[in-house]
């Protein structure tokens, strides 16, 4: 989970909202930048991260109590078996999106090493079933990238005040974006990678009071509790 310490306590924003807001970012890009398996792209960036559901992990708080932010985490085995069982499931081209994400996050973690390596091996029975190259997959994961960064800056409430630019991230083109704030929740992205010249995208967060819970199961229910607040912004042409 994404978490922010405002005035009001501390901001949650589930991976899995931050995933679907990264699927909306992918679903508005410009047409000829689809490739094949476009669907199962945009189903892929939604669901990179649904492995870390709050509300069936364990590891939610720190050692102070406090919400225990997605920097804080490591790899863990079993989490990342799971997630993999989720994506095979669902089809090869998720399970190949899904794989590169596991290497671009772990892949400098020596305890990912040997999963990565079996990860691998496994990309070349899934290429083999949808007849695809290597650089198609990595066109598509590098756009499943980019809007996870673009869709995490966001989450963060990381974008630079004053209209200073700031850069996204590399996209299937290999073109690094950069995006500013143009007003008060509304963004600009230059080069202009989208379909639309003007965009709406939305998120969900929970803002809890209490600073410190007696275990995960204590801040599991008051995140249950506490109903959610939509964000909504505009992202558009310069």
């Amino acid at each position: 989970m994404i978490v922010n310490y405002t005035e009001s306590g501390w901001e949650i924003i589930t991976q899995r909202s931050h995933g679907l807001l990264a699927a909306q970012i992918c679903a508005h890009w410009n047409k000829s930048g689809h490739g094949r398996y476009w669907v199962e792209t945009i189903v892929a960036t939604a669901e990179h991260d649904d492995v870390y559901n709050e509300f069936e992990n364990h590891d939610l708080v720190n050692a102070q109590g406090g919400p225990l932010n997605f920097k804080m985490t490591e790899f863990k085995k079993d989490y990342a078996i799971r997630l993999m069982q989720m994506a095979e499931t669902k089809g090869a081209w998720i399970a190949l999106m899904v794989s590169r994400h596991i290497q671009f996050v772990h892949g400098g973690d020596p305890k990912a090493s040997t999963f990565i390596t079996e990860l691998k091996k496994r990309e070349k029975l899934w290429m083999k079933i949808l007849s695809v190259s290597p650089s198609e997959i990595s066109s598509a994961y590098r756009l499943l990238e980019f809007c996870d960064a673009f869709s995490l800056l966001i989450c963060q409430h990381a974008i630079q005040p004053e209209q200073r630019k700031m850069d996204i991230s590399a996209g299937p083109d290999e073109v690094v974006y950069t995006v500013r704030e143009k007003s008060d929740q509304v963004m600009v992205v230059d080069p202009w990678p989208f379909e639309l010249e003007k965009f709406k995208l939305s998120y969900e967060s929970r803002t809890i009071a209490q600073l410190c819970f007696k275990d995960a199961s204590e801040f599991r229910k008051i995140v249950f509790d506490t109903p959610a607040v939509l964000h909504e912004l505009i992202i558009k042409k310069d």
